[in-house]
């Protein structure tokens, strides 16, 4: 008869011990995660503008965007990226 009453507590004593580790999370919520990072969306042109700016030449801008050069010219006004 010693085994029931042993089994009995034992099973007692892991159904606290549960409760009491689901209570202390309870009390203690997970943050909210960080939101996301803010974005922007460039155009094409001030994508070409942006990449002119930090030295590159039209020819490298077309094949950087998949552009013609010509396209590329025409967003820089027709200078040839020679500005």
């Amino acid at each position: 008869m010693a085994n029931p009453i042993t089994s009995a507590l034992s099973t007692a004593s892991l159904a606290t011990a549960g409760s009491t580790s689901t209570a202390v999370a309870a009390r203690n919520p997970q943050p909210p995660p960080p939101p996301p990072a803010d974005t922007v969306q460039l155009s094409e042109a001030q994508q070409v503008y942006q990449l002119y700016n930090q030295g590159q030449t039209a020819s490298q801008i077309a094949t950087s965007l998949s552009l013609s050069v010509s396209e590329v010219n025409i967003y820089l006004g027709g200078t040839g990226g020679k500005i």
